[in-house]
């Protein structure tokens, strides 16, 4: 069992919160307001380490209980090419297209931050994840659940999904949207969780 002193989430991904719930950690949200773009010729690992570090810094500026904060950034390349969220199902449909039957890479950017913008950690795990062949119309069908939209790369492995990804190798909750075992190896070093 984890205890923990409280830290602070700088994310708005229900899926991370799941994750830090999941294991019984005590935290609070502080969604951070930041522009997540990548630069041009930006590499996919750079751009989730750099978004990572950013939404902690931010947060660390709206923490006046000196408190820790932890930020992440998840992103699907494809042969370099990163894959963010859908703008919309047609998007979607393309990002779906691309991944289909093919090797792909996710990356999971995560920092640890302490106010007033101390990076006490920046890190990211990488996983390649196979997707099975897809047909166009059971792509639509499961664009038409939702669930894509507000997913990178257009899938979860977490749910419908799930059923689309033949193998991964690497983090699987680092797919989700925090690589817990890293995460929770670098709060247990600097004394924010403890087991017991």
């Amino acid at each position: 069992m984890l205890k923990n002193r409280s830290f602070v989430l700088a994310s708005s991904s229900p899926r991370r919160r799941e994750l830090l719930a999941g294991v019984g950690l005590d935290f609070e949200v502080i969604p951070p307001r930041v522009r997540e773009s990548a630069r041009e010729g930006e590499a996919p690992l750079d751009f989730a380490k750099r978004m990572a570090r950013e939404k902690a810094l931010y947060v660390c500026t709206q923490e006046r209980r000196g408190r820790i904060v932890v930020g992440g950034d998840t992103v699907v390349s494809v042969s370099g090419e990163i894959f963010g969220k859908p703008r919309d199902e047609e998007d979607a449909l393309f990002m779906l297209q691309e991944l289909s039957g093919r090797t792909h890479e996710v990356i999971t950017g995560f920092c640890v931050a302490r106010p007033p913008g101390d990076v006490l950690h920046l890190g990211a795990t990488r996983t390649e994840v196979r997707m099975k062949s897809l047909d166009t119309e059971g792509m639509r069908r499961y664009i038409k659940t939702g669930e894509p939209m507000d997913k990178a790369g257009a899938y979860a492995i977490q749910g419908i999904g799930s059923c689309l990804v033949e193998w991964i190798k690497g983090s699987y909750t680092g797919v989700v949207g925090l690589p817990l075992f890293e995460l929770v190896s670098v709060l247990s070093d600097i004394g924010v969780v403890e087991s017991g």
